[in-house]
């Protein structure tokens, strides 16, 4: 008998081996499944429907769950595949590949987006820098969570707060592999356990995140300290960490991990579920039925609270459906592929990275800051400069890189320069390549040595908080602090003189004492009558805040803070009744950061019942909630002679000037001295 290598005929134990070899490579090849790109691209379209206008598709953003369970399906698919096929994984090679892949485009974008900012945007310049680190890095998850400049931070120009979920997939790409190298060693068989295990982490991830969540309106770490966590100093907001972070949303990167290790394509066509397509066409049926309602109903607002379901099991079982959907797509036999094969949706699915990548800073360029929502004209605009961009980025960068392609691209254009064939055709590559050249090294050096700058709005409201009245402590309520240190009384002052208002009594002597008594001394007892100071309280949040300095000057004390809802409000306005210190005029201008019940009204109305003049402001915010507010208190003050509506709804479009910030709501210096006008002639206030 030969020897191995030897040349001679095979034995039979060799045939079986290799007979078994062959079987497992077959069994082992992912094939290039079309459906899936379909998938991505219902998906991609969910996310960039629901970044344009949430009021359009509520859940649009449980799109990126979609990507989620789909990155962990292939790249465990890929990595079980690989294993079985050469008998090992080969890390180098693997995260090569995906930087290849993710890198390029990632870098153009942030590139043409930073000579973009340079040219126009130079207030955000400072902010931009932080962001291009974090995003090149792939860390931008973990750093906005940090900085609290997640998605419900809505007055920045944040052209890169999308990154974070490119960050949570790349920080998957670099671990699993690692971890994916003990399991595979396991072999086919017990992978199949490690699947449970999995499966069973994906389900203690939302039992963690429901416990952790923070189910109440999330307003600043004043207010609502329960929804932070603090690190150190600063406060960590915890609806932002557990959207963002890696951790709490693995949940759906391990349930697509689970379901690859005990469903590969090729092995399924060979066993008994071969037959059941149409089974598998109703489970995808009844998953796309899943992410539609969730999609047109799971709205994520954490400064409302609205966020419970997404938190307690929404993400999950967006996962599941999504399993539902692969199972069939994967199936041969089943028509869900089919479906999502047709090719718009795989022109959509095939540049699904570059869309995303594309379409968010677009957005902000169109609508400036985060919180706006385009209309749909803007939309469409949007859309048609993100499919240009996506598709020459795609062909002209992505594709060729991850090929291989470019540099032998470059090498045919040298030998075309050396054989004289390409003198017409370079100088305009060259000069382009100079202007590119030129822009991409300002831009950088503009960034590098930017200042650091908040947004406007942000800007005035803390300069303001500096100056406004606590009125539960008196902090800061002193309306003119310099005319009340010129009121002190003189400490020797002249009977006959009127000193700073204040009108001298007249001496009254003393009756003779009657029989009996003690004689007392006459006496001349001057009495002082104090100003009773400001009979004028205004409490609001972020909005009448703004127009702290014009209300002060009206005589107003204004307890005002950012983000404040109406019930946090309420309770202020219950301890001032408690203790007795209500003013005359009171103006109350709450309701932009929230829905306000009826009995939170009711308990207003019983604490100024005693305050001679109410005004209710009404709300000009894009909420769901604002008509119903100010609804309320129209009936509330129809129903109570001291309450009266002022209808800054509809007051403020007839303010002149440069009125309100890009938010559409918060006010610039000509709508805070509006603002107030309109309020001193409510009252009557000369």
């Amino acid at each position: 008998m030969r020897g191995p290598g030897s040349g001679g005929d095979a034995t039979d134990a060799d045939v079986s081996v290799g007979t078994r070899r062959a079987r497992d490579r077959q069994i082992s090849q992912v094939p290039y499944l079309p459906g899936l790109d379909g998938l991505r691209a219902v998906a991609v379209v969910a996310v960039m429907i629901y970044h344009a206008n949430s009021d359009w598709l509520l859940g649009g953003y449980i799109g990126v769950e979609v990507f989620f369970v789909i990155s962990g399906y292939l790249i465990t698919l890929l990595l079980i595949a690989e294993h079985e096929r050469t008998g090992a994984i080969d890390l180098k090679s693997f995260w090569i590949r995906r930087f290849r892949r993710l890198l390029p485009a990632l870098f153009l974008m942030m590139l043409l987006l930073s000579v973009w900012v340079s040219l126009f945007e130079r207030d955000a310049l400072g902010k931009l820098r932080g962001d291009v680190i974090a995003g090149a890095s792939y860390f931008s998850n973990w750093y906005q969570i940090f900085i609290g400049a997640g998605y419900s931070a809505g007055n920045d120009f944040a052209p890169l707060r999308h990154l974070w979920s490119l960050a949570v997939e790349e920080q998957f790409y670099v671990v699993w592999p690692i971890i994916m190298l003990a399991f595979v060693r396991f072999g086919a068989r017990r992978i199949a356990g490690v699947a449970r295990w999995l499966f069973l982490g994906a389900i203690v991830v939302t039992v963690v995140v429901a416990l952790l969540d923070y189910t109440g309106a999330q307003q600043t770490p004043e207010l609502t300290p329960d929804a932070y966590w603090m690190l150190g100093d600063r406060p960590i907001s915890k609806p932002d960490a557990l959207y963002l972070s890696t951790l709490s949303r693995s949940g759906g990167l391990m349930l697509g991990a689970a379901f690859a290790m005990v469903w590969r394509p090729t092995a399924v066509m060979r066993g008994p579920l071969r037959n059941k397509a149409k089974m598998f066409d109703v489970g995808a049926g009844v998953g796309f039925g899943i992410l539609l309602v969730l999609a047109w109903v799971m709205s994520f607002d954490p400064s409302q609270g609205v966020h419970g379901f997404l938190f307690k099991g929404g993400l999950f079982l967006t996962g599941l459906a999504t399993l539902a959907i692969i199972a069939a797509i994967t199936h041969r036999g089943a028509k869900t592929g089919h479906l999502l094969s047709n090719p718009v949706l795989l022109w959509i699915g095939t540049r699904s990275y570059g869309l995303y990548l594309y379409h968010w800073p677009i957005y902000q360029i169109i609508r400036n800051i985060a919180a706006n929502k385009l209309q749909f004209h803007e939309f469409v605009l949007a859309m048609v400069a993100t499919a240009i961009i996506t598709e020459a980025s795609y062909r002209f960068v992505e594709t060729p890189i991850r090929k291989g392609k470019l540099g032998e691209l470059w090498r045919r254009r040298g030998e075309l320069g050396r054989s004289g064939g390409a003198g017409g055709q370079q100088r305009p590559v060259l000069i382009g390549g100079a202007i590119a050249l030129v822009l991409s090294l300002f831009a950088v050096g503009s960034m590098a040595t930017a200042e650091l700058k908040q947004n406007s709005v942000q800007t005035q409201l803390d300069a303001n908080a500096e100056l406004a009245c606590n009125l539960a402590t008196g902090e800061n309520c002193d309306t003119e602090p310099d005319e009340a240190a010129e009121s002190e009384p003189d400490p020797d002052p002249d009977p006959a003189e009127d000193i700073d208002g204040e009108l001298p009594v007249e001496e009254t002597p003393v009756d003779d004492p009657a029989e009996g008594e003690v004689p007392v001394e006459s006496e001349t007892t001057t009495v002082t009558t104090v100003p009773a100071g400001p009979t004028r309280f205004a409490v609001g949040d972020s909005v009448m805040l703004g127009a702290l300095i014009p209300l002060q000057t009206l005589g107003f004390q204004v307890d005002a803070l950012e983000s404040r809802a109406f019930v946090n409000g309420l309770d202020l306005v219950e301890t001032l009744a408690r203790e007795g210190r209500l003013p005359d005029q009171m103006v109350i201008h709450l309701g932009t950061n929230g829905r306000i019940s009826e009995s939170q009204m009711e308990r207003m109305v019983a604490a100024v019942a005693e305050v001679p003049e109410v005004v209710l402001v009404t709300n000009d915010v894009d909420r769901d909630y604002t008509a119903g507010n100010n609804e309320l208190m129209y009936s509330t003050a129809a129903a109570n002679d001291n309450i009266s509506v002022l209808d800054w709804q509809g007051l403020v479009k007839a303010c002149e000037g440069d009125c309100l910030e890009n938010d559409g709501f918060h006010l610039k210096p000509d709508g805070q001295q509006y603002y107030a006008d309109v309020i001193a002639f409510q009252l009557g206030i000369e």
